[in-house]
């Protein structure tokens, strides 16, 4: 093992994990309401893990050549993502408090979270153009034995960065007893989903029209 490298890794993946976005606008949410926090911060993580590690097979390569891909995952990220920030704005002139009754009967639904994380991942083309494209070229400079130390690194960097933000915004939750707290987020929440929204269609128009 090269302790350079991974750290390399760890640097490089944590500045593009960390950056604000949807994923993590979610993850944050479910880690106040401490509904499936495990199982979030651990999707999240795996997720990230396998397409760093396709990307440092080569498959950036594959999904640049593939423009079809990407443009697929901007029509639905966009209609997704303008989806979820619709509810999140509704949800603010809605009253809401943590240990509510919504609150719980929400706490059930493990299958629509699953599939939420998914869908904010897979439907985001900026989630492949860093974890696959971006990882994997910087990874490819590095022989076999060194790449994958710069992989383990980028992992290590999604797994404390996932878990670190789900448990740790359990430590916002007593905020969260007061209504407009709720608000706060909700509304926060959807203008982060409106401005990626913003950036897909800037990103489809500039490279696909």
């Amino acid at each position: 093992m090269n302790p350079t490298i991974i750290i390399e890794g760890f640097g490089i993946g944590a500045g593009l994990i960390i950056a604000i976005g949807s994923q993590n606008a979610f993850v944050l949410k479910k880690g106040i309401m401490k509904q499936h926090v495990f199982i979030t911060a651990l999707t999240c993580s795996i997720m990230d893990t396998i397409l760093i590690i396709l990307g440092s097979m080569g498959l950036g390569t594959i999904i640049s050549r593939t423009p079809i891909l990407m443009i697929s995952a901007t029509i639905f990220g966009i209609i997704f993502l303008s989806t979820y920030a619709t509810r999140s704005f509704m949800a603010v002139f809605q009253s809401k408090s943590l240990g509510s009754e919504d609150d719980k009967q929400e706490s059930i639904t493990l299958k629509a979270t699953l599939i939420t994380l998914l869908a904010l991942t897979l439907l985001n083309p900026h989630v492949y153009l860093d974890t696959v494209v971006l990882l994997g070229s910087i990874g490819a400079r590095y022989p076999v034995l060194d790449r994958t130390n710069f992989v383990i690194g980028a992992c290590l960097a999604s797994f404390v960065w996932f878990f670190g933000l789900a448990y740790g915004a359990g430590f916002f939750a007593p905020l969260f007893k007061k209504d407009i707290t709720w608000k706060i987020l909700d509304f926060a929440i959807g203008c982060v989903m409106l401005t990626i929204v913003y950036k897909l269609f800037q990103f489809g128009i500039s490279n696909y029209i």
